[in-house]
Formats: C-alpha cells, structure tokens, sequence
C-alpha cells in the first residue's frame, strides 16, 4: 500500500508539472503567433491570439493545432483602388486545423469562420457624401446612414430645391448586401424631394452605392452582411487561411 500511495502521488506531481508546463508553452506561442501575426498584416496594434485545445505539447509534436482564435480590434482593410482604406472593427476569427512548418516560420489554417462590423460612419465615406445635380435646380446628398430595423439601413439624404434647402432631410430605408467580397446598399424605394419626379437613375446614383472590401487578414473573404445598431455586421470564412509566413 506504501509503494501504491508514493506510486500516485509520484503521477499526481508529474501530471501537475506536465500541466503546467503545458500551459506555460502555450502562452509562449500565443505571444508568438500574436507578434508574426502583426508583422505579417502590418497591424498597428497585437492581436489577440488564443489556442484552444489540451494539452497544447501533444498538437505541437504533431504539427498541427485544433483550433485558433484570432481577435483583431481595428483592422484598416483595402477598399478596391489601392489607397483608400476602410476600417473593419472587432473582427473575431476562428481558425481550425492549423498547419505550421517545422520552424514555426509559416502557419496555414485549413479553414476559418469569423465576424467584425463596419461602423456606419466607415460606410457613409462610400457614399455620395457631396451635394450632386439629380435634377435641374435639384441637388441631393447623404448625410447620414442608420439602423433602420429588420436589418435595414436608414439613408438620410439631405436635399436643394431650386436653391432652398428642404427643412427636413429625407429618409429611405436600403437593403445590404454582399456579392464577390463587394458590400452594395440599394434603396427599397425612391424618396421624393420637395414633391419633384425624378428619374429613378438619377436618384438611385445618390441612394444606391458599393464598397469593395479586399485584403482581410490571411486572405479570408467577406461571406454575409446585415445592418445592426452600430454598423453593418459581417461574417467572413476562408480555407487555406495563411496566419504567418
């Protein structure tokens, strides 16, 4: 019975020190992984990086990690010309079966899901934010963009008729979407300014716009988008995910 009591304090004592070790390892590489990560997409702040799974030394042996989650605050994403930039806000990114080379200098995910929000605010630089002609004597302009409900977007398009500002802007609730990583605000009816017909093109050129978003870290790409309280929320998913290297 004495040998039996040392034996399992003896395997109690390793399997603390294993765990803590283990643990140890495991906030090393996500410092690690946290500072290639913001090397490599140029952040301007370190991410969060937590790795799931236990024990971290048995995935590490293999060559490969379960799961990865990737917290991200602002991220400043490429808007589709090159030198524009749009911001994307708390983007959340889980990143499953995760392959990395022997020396650690590269990481690829074999697939990941996510979310983030853009801020209205963001979005309203897409539109057309400067007073243009949608009809003779006619000049209109958005100035604001909202939640409107039922994941719609409220647009706030301020108006001059014949050289008199309209006292109240006029509102017109938009449907969001996305297709092939552009995100395309499209007005569900046409509002009238001072009671002038316009031609719905040329209303819709002041309603209606599009924000190409390119670049997301690792190369994951924008899959759905719905307005909610603070901004248009997205999901985003992504396979062969590059995280470093």
């Amino acid at each position: 019975m004495r040998a039996l009591r040392i034996l399992l304090i003896v395997v109690v004592i390793l399997g603390g020190l294993f765990v803590i070790a283990d643990r140890v390892a495991v906030n090393f590489a996500e410092g690690e992984a946290a500072d290639r990560l913001k090397t490599t997409e140029n952040l301007s702040a370190t991410p969060d990086v937590s790795i799931k799974g236990f024990p971290f030394l048995t995935q590490v042996a293999g060559g490969s990690l379960d799961d990865i989650e990737v917290g991200i605050k602002n991220y400043e994403a490429a808007a589709g010309n090159g030198a524009q930039k749009i911001r994307i806000d708390d983007l959340q990114a889980d990143m499953q079966g995760v392959e990395f080379s022997g020396d650690y200098s590269s990481a690829t995910a074999t697939s990941a899901t996510g979310t983030a929000t853009i801020a209205y605010d963001e979005l309203l630089k897409t539109a057309k934010s400067e007073p243009t002609q949608v009809a003779p004597g006619v000049t209109a302009n958005v100035v604001g963009l909202s939640d409107g409900g039922n994941g719609k977007i409220k647009v706030t398009v301020e108006a001059t008729v014949l050289g008199t500002k309209l006292p109240e802007p006029v509102s017109v609730l938009s449907s969001v979407t996305v297709v092939d990583g552009t995100v395309r605000v499209k007005a569900d009816g046409l509002p009238k300014f001072g009671g002038v017909e316009l031609a719905e093109n040329r209303v819709r050129a002041i309603t209606d716009f599009q924000q190409k978003i390119d670049g997301l870290p690792g190369g994951i790409q924008l899959d759905k988008v719905q307005a909610a309280p603070n901004g248009v929320e997205i999901t985003v998913k992504g396979s062969n995910v590059r995280l470093a290297g």
